[in-house]
């Protein structure tokens, strides 16, 4: 591992904290100022950097903003007095990991850059796998039948309806599909046909002539014109007018189309990708969609899982989609922690990826630090019971008309205890927090934050206190505060009466 850099004018500051992380087993380098740092870094560079940020020749703002231009990944660790917050804040704004308030607790210090050496190393093994990421992601046995179908479908033209659930990614397999057929050097051209109103419809698909209608001022290519040679994607099909069905059928079975308002057939040579959320066998039954062209476009199925089937794919999905977010916005990438990754695996994710590469994007511009923790998290997926339903489902369907197995909502399973016997959850206790919080608001109580500020620390401290014996040190180590600090709280908080 490399060492620790800390840089700081105040050689007490330098010789406290590198001592501290010596007797920890890190290896450490020493620096007093940031031009020595920008210097070293021509034939070395840290694991770590802990920067003050009040230094003669330059701040740690100014060296944070330098060093990340030359290693965008490494973790900065800002030293700040109290009076320079509003420095931590453009410290944040640079990228940098987090902020030590000085005077620091120094196991509080030490476990800090523990926190971000441990980062720093899972991010250099994720930045391994980034390097190589495929055009499409999924480790899960679900995901690698859809990926050795579209494999043993690369050499064919057949056509291919495309099942699963809004948001399931079900566009990037026809794209991937196309990308790899026979025809991949072709357009490839999508249209939803859920999206485009009923009467302009047609006119999408297969184009217009000249005068054929109110505002037809020119003549107009359609969908299957613009996609000869190539691969047409119909997205939502099951969402087709019932009248337009027919003309689909037409232009499947034999390759030619009229524009509307023309009289000359027009011959095509398209591929034809469909998909859809619906059950298509149950809308065949009600009449609102035709049999036949079904069974025209059912040929090959393949079912997208929904991404409650494959949770062991939300790690990958979630850091890719944490970088796609910083390279679209022109920003520093967020790293997630292992906890806030498994809150994310615990959510139902009802609009599957597209829900989860949003979530990307909302944490990329509003989580308050460079490292997503789980109170980060969005408010509806912190609010959210973590449910857990998984079915594995069937892939491949040659010429079935067979609906794939309902998967039972986690909301009608009964709970495995009564609900008398289960522990309180987070949302629970911050439930009566706001409650209490609202009474005391409402009444006028004075100094609200204080009284409720010094109950919450007194119980954290009390029930630690409770659970060692009394025992001060080890209650500091469970809570994550230093010695010098469970002393002092104890004082002020009158918890030695």
């Amino acid at each position: 591992m490399k060492p620790i850099w800390i840089v700081d004018d105040d050689q007490s500051i330098r010789f406290v904290l590198e001592k501290a992380l010596v007797r920890e087993q890190f290896t450490v380098r020493s620096f007093a100022s940031g031009r020595d740092v920008l210097a070293a870094l021509d034939d070395d560079e840290p694991q770590v950097l802990v920067s003050d940020i009040r230094m003669p020749g330059g701040s740690g703002i100014d060296l944070l903003a330098k060093v990340k231009a030359r290693l965008p990944g490494l973790p900065v660790i800002i030293m700040t007095a109290f009076s320079d917050l509003d420095s931590a804040v453009s410290a944040f704004q640079g990228g940098a990991f987090e902020y030590l308030p000085k005077p620091f607790d120094l196991p509080k210090a030490v476990e800090l850059i523990r926190r971000a050496v441990d980062e720093s190393l899972r991010e250099e093994v994720r930045e391994t796998v980034d390097k190589a990421m495929p055009e499409m992601l999924g480790q899960a046995p679900a995901m690698q039948d859809v990926f050795r179908a579209i494999g043993r479908l690369s050499q064919s033209n057949v056509t291919v309806l495309i099942t699963g659930e809004s948001g399931s990614g079900k566009e990037l397999v026809a794209r991937a599909l196309h990308k790899h057929s026979p025809r991949g050097q072709g357009p490839f051209v999508a249209i939803n046909t859920a999206a485009i109103p009923k009467d302009l419809l047609e006119s999408e698909l297969f184009g217009h002539e000249r005068g054929a209608f109110t505002g037809a001022q020119t003549m107009r290519r359609g969908r299957f014109e613009q996609a000869d040679g190539g691969t047409l994607f119909l997205d939502e099909i099951g969402d087709m007018p019932f009248d337009l069905q027919t003309r689909l059928l037409r232009v499947l079975s034999d390759g030619q189309f009229y524009r509307v308002g023309g009289h000359q057939p027009l011959k095509t040579n398209v591929r034809v990708i469909a998909a859809t959320h619906q059950n298509l066998e149950e809308r065949v039954r009600h009449g609102v969609f035709r049999e036949d062209l079904y069974h025209r476009l059912n040929v090959i199925r393949l079912r997208l899982p929904a991404l409650r089937e494959r949770r062991e794919d939300v790690p990958m999905l979630t850091r890719f989609f944490l970088q796609k977010s910083a390279r679209e916005l022109g920003v520093e990438a967020k790293r997630i922690t292992d906890a806030a990754v498994a809150r994310l695996q615990n959510f139902e994710f009802p609009g599957n990826v597209r829900q989860l590469e949003n979530v990307c994007h909302w944490l990329t511009v509003m989580a308050p630090a460079q490292v997503v923790e789980p109170k980060d998290l969005p408010p509806e997926l912190l609010a959210a019971p973590e449910n857990r339903a998984v079915q594995a489902a069937p892939v491949l369907q040659p010429d079935t008309a067979a609906a794939p197995a309902p998967v039972a909502t986690p909301a009608l399973a009964a709970p495995a205890t009564p609900v008398a016997e289960t522990a309180p959850t987070a949302s629970s206790w911050l439930s009566d927090l706001e409650r209490e919080a609202r009474r005391r608001l409402e009444a006028g109580e004075p100094e609200v934050w204080d009284a409720l500020t010094k109950q919450f620390e007194g119980q954290l401290i009390h029930t630690a206190l409770d659970l060692t014996r009394g025992r001060r040190i080890e209650a500091a180590q469970k809570l994550g505060i230093g010695r010098n600090t469970i002393t002092r709280k104890i004082q002020e908080l009158g918890l030695d009466d």
